[in-house]
């Protein structure tokens, strides 16, 4: 059994880092300010690097987003505030292993609702 868990431990991709894609809706202004609000203060509050705008489809994201990218030691005060902070906005928050599509979907963790991805574009 200690073998079995000592296997699969051993299997842990290395996390290099995060990433939170917050989502809005470009044609509503309340979402679009909600988006802005929580960037200002993400990047006044945090050591972050704050992506462009995608006001559309981009990559697997299928709806409007920014990037939020953020380090392994930030993980536990950058989504805490994110929880509390989110104004209703979708957000996904994923690690960097080098796999992205298992990032993506597998290691995945979603605050408000978990939105439909286009997976194909992560499909080796």
């Amino acid at each position: 059994m200690h073998q079995q868990l000592n296997e699969i431990m051993n299997a842990t991709p290395e996390v290099k880092g995060f990433h939170a894609h917050v989502y809005y809706d470009p044609e509503n202004p309340q979402s679009r300010e909600a988006a802005a609000k929580i960037r200002e203060a993400l990047a006044t509050q945090f050591e972050v690097q704050l992506g462009r705008w995608h006001d559309r489809p981009i990559g697997p994201h299928s709806q409007a987003m920014y990037q939020v990218v953020f380090s392994l030691d930030q993980f536990a005060q950058v989504v805490p505030w994110l929880m509390l902070h989110r104004q209703g906005l979708d957000i996904l928050i994923h690690p960097e292993t080098g796999n992205d599509l298992a990032d993506h979907t597998n290691h995945a963790l979603w605050l408000g609702e978990k939105l439909a991805l286009r997976l194909e574009v992560l499909q080796p």
